[in-house]
């Protein structure tokens, strides 16, 4: 039996309720997302953060934890060896979220789901009536198609301040499909102003993806071109979540540098290129995007 107090730590501590705990095979925080041998135990805590976990198997394993509306993967530092009978009380335990200073934007909840961007209607040829409303839209087949009908000739473009994220991004980043029966991959803008930059100082963006599939995503601030990309993830994932209509597989987050130089006083613009063209089904799910300005704050 394992016993704790979740609390989560801004100006001041915020219970941990609703969190996701479980004891899983020693690693690194998130690790348990790809362990796929040993044995993992999991619950919920309760509105006050308290939580039990029971009938635990013998063994060695670190504790995990995340919770819906922060960012980031928990894990107790110090390794827990369960015995036959035991009670364990890890007494109370805080997780402070990855935070550099106040968000200036954002976009999406971070549930590390793509479940709250817009999910458009199916081609109705392919309506499968069981998902006629309700509330798991994704699960229609062929969406994929959709974004390339919605968006022929221009990609995404979403504007902070004016765009509403229920309706104006799609829930995946996928291919266009062409005439020819190619795919290209696609380069969505967010566009967003910003009254002063301190450009002598560092912002902070955070991108958490809820799924990829032989995904590589490319980031440039006010410049598209691949030789002057921000940042790039790489080829990532495997999920296959668009092609099994699903709406998260393994949870990514990257935190990236960006240098005030970058920026400027005014309008501004963050692109998010998916390089990849080999199929309709390589892209990501977006979970939450959130810029941040520079480290004068350390509200949460």
């Amino acid at each position: 039996m394992c016993r704790q107090d979740l609390g989560f730590i801004g100006d001041n501590y915020i219970l941990g309720n609703d969190a996701y705990i479980g004891l899983a095979p020693p690693g690194d925080a998130g690790s348990w997302q790809r362990d796929c041998k040993g044995y993992q135990f999991w619950t919920r805590a309760d509105k006050n953060g308290h939580y039990t976990i029971k009938d635990i198997r013998e063994g060695d394993y670190n504790l995990y934890a995340w919770v819906p509306g922060f960012i980031g993967d928990y894990r107790y530092g110090v390794t827990i060896n369960i015995t036959p009978g035991c009670e364990i009380d890890l007494g109370d335990l805080v997780y402070e979220p990855p935070r550099n200073g106040p968000t200036l934007w954002e976009i999406g909840v971070p549930d590390r789901s793509a479940a709250e961007f817009y999910v458009p209607d199916p081609n109705p040829k392919y309506i499968n009536k069981l998902y006629v409303n309700h509330p798991d839209r994704f699960r229609q087949y062929g969406l994929w198609e959709r974004y390339a009908e919605l968006y022929p000739n221009e990609d995404l473009v979403y504007t902070i301040g004016s765009s509403d994220y229920t309706k104006d991004w799609f829930f995946a980043q996928v291919t266009r499909k062409k005439d020819d029966g190619t795919y290209q991959g696609t380069t969505w803008k967010i566009k967003f102003q910003l009254d002063n930059v301190s450009q002598n100082k560092t912002y902070k963006l955070r991108i958490a993806l809820a799924t990829a599939n032989i995904a590589k995503l490319q980031i440039g601030v006010n410049d598209s071109q691949a030789d002057r990309l921000l940042f790039t993830t790489g080829v990532i994932g495997h999920d296959n979540t668009i092609c099994r209509h699903g709406i998260h597989g393994l949870y990514r987050l990257y935190s990236i540098d960006v240098p005030g130089t970058l920026l400027v006083k005014g309008d501004n613009t963050l692109f998010l290129t998916q390089a990849m063209n080999t199929s309709p089904f390589v892209g990501i799910m977006y979970d939450y995007i959130r810029l941040e300005g520079p480290s004068s704050s350390t509200s949460t």
